[in-house]
C-alpha cells in the first residue's frame, strides 16, 4: 500500500496512539511542505511519544516555514508537561537556527530541574550560535551534571568567542577522557596560539581517541 497525505492523515485520526506515531514516520516520505503541514497536528497529540516523534522531526520540516515552526516549537519547550518533548523542542530550535527563542531557553534552562533538558538547551546553544549565549555557557560549565557540562565545553566552541578560552584551557588536565575529547573538538574552532598550545598537549594524550583527535587538528 503507497504512502499518501490521505493515507497519513488517516493515520493521524485514528484513536490508536500506535497509528497515529506510525503516521509522523511515514511523513518522512511526503513532500516536505504537505509534511510540515501534518505534522503540527501530531506536535499537540495526546501521547508524548506521537508529540517527540513529531517535534523531533521539526528540525528538519520546520525549513519549510521558519515563521510558523518558532511558535510551535516555543510553545512546546515552554508548556509541554513531559521533558523529553521539551528537550526535543530545544533540538529544533538549535537546528534550525532559531536565535529569536534564545530568551526562552536561557528562562527554561534555570528553571526547569530536568538534567536532560538542561543538556538539550546547552546543545541547542552551540547550533544558535548567538553571542548572547557566552554568559550561560559559561555557567553550564559548573554544572553538576556530567553530560551538561561536556555539551557547555563543546557549545563554546561552536560560538567561537575567544573569551572561552580561559575557560576551557584548564579542562586540559580533566580526569574523564570523554570531557577531554569533546575540548579537542571545541579548541580546534579557535585559531590562537593558547588554543593550539592546549591541543599539541592534548595530542600526548594517554586515553588514544583523545590523542588522535587532537593530532587531526593540528
Amino acid at each position: 500500500m503507497s504512502i499518501t497525505p490521505e493515507s497519513v492523515k488517516q493515520l493521524l485520526d485514528s484513536e490508536d496512539f500506535g497509528e497515529r506515531l506510525s503516521a509522523v514516520n511515514q511523513m518522512r516520505q511526503l513532500d516536505p511542505a504537505i509534511a510540515f503541514d501534518l505534522i503540527q497536528v501530531a506536535a499537540q497529540d495526546k501521547s508524548a511519544r506521537v508529540r517527540y516523534a513529531a517535534i523531533s522531526q521539526i528540525s528538519s520540516l520546520g525549513k519549510q516555514d521558519l515563521e510558523t515552526a518558532l511558535p510551535l516549537l516555543r510553545d512546546r519547550l515552554l508548556n509541554d508537561s513531559e521533558p523529553d518533548v521539551q528537550a526535543a523542542a530545544a533540538d529544533s530550535l538549535g537546528a534550525l537556527k532559531l536565535t529569536d527563542a534564545f530568551e526562552d531557553l536561557q528562562q527554561l534552562y534555570h528553571s526547569t530541574s530536568e538534567w536532560l533538558v538542561k543538556f538539550s538547551i546547552i546543545a541547542a546553544l552551540g547550533e544558535l550560535g548567538d553571542s548572547r549565549s557566552f554568559e550561560l555557557l559559561e555557567a553550564a560549565l559548573n554544572a553538576d551534571n556530567e553530560l551538561v557540562k561536556t555539551a557547555a565545553i563543546g557549545s563554546l566552541g561552536e560560538l567561537g568567542d575567544s573569551r572561552a578560552l580561559p575557560l576551557l584551557i584548564p579542562f586540559v588536565s580533566h580526569p574523564d577522557w570523554q570531557i577531554r575529547y569533546r575540548l579537542v573538538q571545541a579548541l580546534s574552532h579557535f585559531d590562537h596560539p593558547d588554543a593550539k598550545a592546549a591541543l599539541q598537549s592534548l595530542s600526548q594524550d594517554e586515553m588514544q581517541p583523545v590523542a588522535q583527535e587532537a593530532k587531526t587538528h593540528l
